[in-house]
């Protein structure tokens, strides 16, 4: 056990949860300011079974990148309820009912951590996510919490560049 911990570099600096960026493109007019919190990308891979007598062995079969949710702060202005909606709309119309284009809709995002100076050591590129649910929040007369917006988001592919 001691030579495990021996093992271990003296300047070991690890990544921390409340350094990163999520930055959104494509024109959206969501500032990275508004991410509140956010999950990082995680994968479900299934096991196609290969029976064989009385027992099964296991390959790995097709994999899908989960949902990832996205919590922002709604500020007065520029107001983060206008620019989630906006995508929505890029999606699906409510006042028309008209779906829009996946080549409209679906936008790439990155996703990075920092390190304690502000550099990147970790970087995902979300690719072609959209906007599968909104929740806009609560509103009560009790409270004096800051308004949030829950999104979950669908991305086809993540790609961890570093």
């Amino acid at each position: 056990m001691a030579d495990l911990l021996m093992k271990m570099p003296l300047p070991y600096e690890p990544k921390r949860n409340n350094r990163f960026i999520m930055r959104f493109q494509g024109g959206l007019g969501l500032n990275e300011w508004f991410v509140e919190s956010t999950k990082r990308p995680s994968i479900k891979i299934t096991s196609t079974p290969i029976p064989f007598l009385n027992t099964s062995t296991y390959v790995a079969g097709r994999f899908e990148w989960n949902d990832i949710s996205v919590t922002f702060r709604d500020p007065i202005g520029p107001s983060a309820s206008q620019a989630v909606m906006e995508w929505i709309r890029l999606c699906a119309e409510s006042v028309t009912g008209r779906m829009g284009y996946a080549a409209g809709y679906k936008k790439n995002v990155d996703l990075e951590m920092l390190d304690p100076t502000g550099v990147v050591v970790e970087k995902w590129l979300l690719e072609r996510c959209f906007i599968t649910s909104a929740d806009f929040g609560s509103l009560s007369y009790d409270s004096d919490k800051i308004s949030t917006i829950a999104v979950t988001m669908r991305p086809d592919r993540c790609v961890l560049i570093y």
